[in-house]
């Protein structure tokens, strides 16, 4: 009775393997990664950055907070840009294969 029941697990076990081993492989949700970094660590490394700014400014470092400040200003103009130059290559390629 048990070596039946093993029997049939293991059957079961190995068709179960064998689909498996004929499924196509998956690739990287690109999309899914990009939108968990914008929505999850952008906005935790956007309130460090507000904090630290908040400390040098209460130390009366105001020149490097304005520094510090206009620095990520300007990185986030070009992370901004970088957005934007890929949606327009994909509305490019879009136009162009379609």
């Amino acid at each position: 009775m048990i070596a039946t029941e093993l029997a049939a697990q293991v059957a079961a076990a190995m068709q179960h393997g064998a689909t498996l081993a004929a499924a196509e492989p998956k690739g990287i949700n690109t999309e899914g990664v990009v939108t968990f970094f914008a929505s999850n660590i952008a906005p935790i490394l956007l309130a460090v950055l507000g904090i630290i700014f908040i400390g040098r400014a209460s130390r009366g470092e105001i020149s490097k907070v304005l520094t510090s400040s206009a620095i990520a200003i300007v990185g986030l103009a070009f992370i901004a840009g970088a957005a934007t130059l890929f949606f327009v290559g994909d509305y490019l390629i879009d136009l162009i294969f379609s």
